[in-house]
């Protein structure tokens, strides 16, 4: 399956959850109805009361839904609320000691790699044993928990197939599904809660001597066992929901790193070690976790959300992974200068769409060096500055300067200083000239090693910083390709920061996305045939040619030539697409990467469109790479 199977899958499964939590809150009713009888003495004489069971019923339902709105209600912030009820700190690189740098450079070399935003990472510093989690709604805004313990017994390759496993999670759709999975199983606890509440005030209640029915307290009791019955069908659902999706996280991580040595050295040791979270919060959040987080039990077997290590070691030892080659050391790490770096379309020069949307949500040996390649390659001076807040805004306004017209360059210089201090413009003077030294393909992967100090600013300071980098963009004139690539990128990282809601879909046919979808494969044609020598026949055999790969396009309207648009329409339209089903988001990406590969060439805005386009769908795309397709710089101007 590729991404947008397990995205539909990660769906379906949701519509499995909330089956067998309805059959969970079914039985919880007839059990607190027949609670309810025993309180009002009218079992066993009578079994049947429609009103009582109705009212039952309904204050069931109702407690159930205040306890899930309200748990949903606190993870709409998503992953970083699980990370910090668990006791996690955000590991910010200038107080990771050694162990926890190396965690954040591994954490960043797989984000690069893979396309995503750089996740933020909490360090569970009170748990000693090995294990970690992956956190969110959407590629954008997940973040990766990891215990001390597992810092201090792995190294790096192990890690590194740890890491490997979260960013399966994050990249297969497995965060959202347990996510809702959490907020849902609060309802549940909220009945257990009720018990033990009835039973700690037990004595402010009384039902007179002469009351023979069942006592508050015991009331309570009942509760709190009815309750403890739908926490084990909670265990229940999460076992059925995430045993396999644990399975497909250890292959994933095999292939991330053709290193299965590395997964199953983690394995050998957790054999002989302790997974456990000593933190309260580890059962409402055990499914999420690499390794099983709760104390073994007679119904471990029945019970547990994570497969047997026995079979997980024999599963990962069975891959075929003898023909491919192992992940290189840092010491093989070749310069992205060289061929095999150069950037293009992985699969040779005949490389396919499907080949591109297979790559989505993908990560290879060969992203993962292209990636650490790009960052051994970075200045000092950029790797840490992307590690302190400041400088992190200065190297994003640095990047939206012109570098090719020094008058342009002037321009929005006198315009940043009347907004900006002049520390931080003169920093960024000094970012634009170490910048403008590198290759382009570093632009992108330069964003997101800053988006994590960045999103440490409130959300008003986000939404200034996107102010600011808007404004020196107008201050150019002529408002360039990349400086709208660099705009969509920015502000949907900083989504989480500014407005951190979840999306869900809106639009399941290509018919209520139809307009959307022709202006993205416009914009897309004129980009890839604006050279000179470039005619308008061009341009509209390369639209037409990715509109026909939309789904039932033979019986959509199309225009006869290209619509024309400006970027504020075009960012529109990317915002309504992104409320598209995976399916449809699948048939939009293949289009839009017929549409570039048309002509067999790939130009280096070509390349960073069709990326953001694609990030900004939360379909995260890797580097191209391919030896035999190179990038021609080329500056666009604005769309007509």
């Amino acid at each position: 399956m590729n991404f947008f199977e397990h995205q539909d899958r990660a769906r379906q499964n949701t519509q499995q959850l909330i089956g067998l939590f309805s059959l969970s809150i079914a039985v919880m009713i007839i059990a607190i109805y027949i609670a309810t009888l025993f309180l009002l003495r009218m079992a066993p004489r009578v079994w049947w009361h429609p009103g009582i069971f109705l009212y039952v019923t309904g204050i069931t339902i109702i407690a159930i839904a205040v306890g899930s709105l309200y748990k949903i209600a606190c993870l709409r912030q998503g992953g970083s609320v699980i990370a910090q009820e668990l006791g996690g700190r955000l590991l910010l690189p200038d107080m990771a000691d050694e162990q926890g740098q190396q965690l954040l450079n591994i954490v960043e070399e797989m984000a690069i790699a893979s396309g995503i935003s750089v996740p933020e990472v909490y360090l569970l510093e009170r748990e000693t044993g090995i294990n970690a989690f992956a956190a969110g709604f959407t590629p954008n805004d997940a973040v990766i928990g990891v215990t001390r313990g597992t810092l201090q017994h792995l190294n790096r390759d192990e890690l590194q197939g740890v890491i490997g496993h979260e960013f399966s999670h994050i990249l297969n759709g497995d965060m959202r599904l347990n996510l809702r999975l959490v907020g849902l199983l609060h309802g549940i606890l909220f009945i257990y809660l009720t018990g033990e509440l009835l039973w700690r005030i037990r004595d402010s209640f009384r039902l007179g001597k002469e009351d023979k029915g069942l006592p508050i307290w015991a009331f309570g009791l009942a509760l709190m066992a009815i309750g403890g019955i739908g926490l084990l069908c909670g265990r229940l659902i999460k076992a059925a929901v995430s045993r396999q999706r644990e399975f497909l996280a250890d292959a994933s991580a095999v292939q991330f790193t053709r290193n299965p040595n590395g997964l199953n050295g983690v394995f050998q040791k957790l054999q002989q070690m302790d997974s456990r979270l000593i933190s309260p919060g580890a059962e409402a959040a055990s499914h999420m976790f690499f390794g099983n987080a709760l104390n073994p039990s007679f119904w471990d077997n029945m019970f547990s959300t994570h497969p047997p290590l026995t079979e997980r070691i024999r599963r990962v030892g069975g891959l075929n992974v003898s023909n491919l080659p192992a992940m290189p050391s840092r010491n093989q790490m070749r310069s992205p200068s060289q061929e095999s770096l150069t950037m293009g379309f992985a699969g040779g020069s005949n490389a396919t769409p499907e080949q591109v949307v297979n790559q989505v949500g993908s990560v290879t040996p060969e992203h993962f060096t292209h990636a650490q390649a790009l960052l051994s390659q970075l200045p000092e001076s950029l790797r840490l500055g992307v590690r302190e807040q400041e400088s992190a805004m200065a190297i994003a306004f640095a990047l939206a300067l012109d570098t090719e017209n020094i008058e342009i360059q002037e321009r929005q210089i006198a315009w940043l200083r009347e907004v900006q201090p002049a520390e931080l413009v003169d920093k960024t003077l000094e970012f634009s000239n170490e910048i403008s030294q590198l290759d382009a393909k570093i632009r992108l992967p330069l964003v997101d090693l800053a988006v994590p100090v960045l999103r440490q600013n409130s959300a008003k300071e986000c939404q200034r910083l996107c102010k600011c980098v808007h404004g020196l963009a107008v201050a150019t004139g002529s408002l360039s390709l990349w400086h709208f690539v660099l705009q969509l990128i920015l502000w949907h990282r900083l989504q989480p920061s500014i407005n951190p809601t979840s999306t869900t879909v809106e639009y399941t046919s290509i018919e209520q996305i139809w307009p959307d979808s022709l202006l993205v494969l416009s914009v897309i044609a004129r980009v890839g045939h604006s050279q000179p020598d470039a005619s308008t026949e061009d341009i509209a055999y390369a639209f037409r040619s990715g509109v026909f790969r939309l789904p039932k396009a033979a019986e959509q309207e199309k225009p006869d030539t290209p619509p024309s648009c400006n970027f504020t329409e075009l960012k529109k339209s990317i915002e309504r697409l992104r409320l598209a089903s995976p399916k449809l988001k699948q048939a939009i990406v293949d289009a839009c990467a017929h549409t570039v590969l048309l002509d067999n060439k790939v130009t280096q805005s070509e390349a960073d469109l069709l990326r953001a386009i694609a990030m900004t769908l939360d379909c995260p795309i890797p580097p191209f790479l391919n030896p035999q397709r190179g990038i021609s710089k080329h500056k666009q101007s604005s769309p007509k």
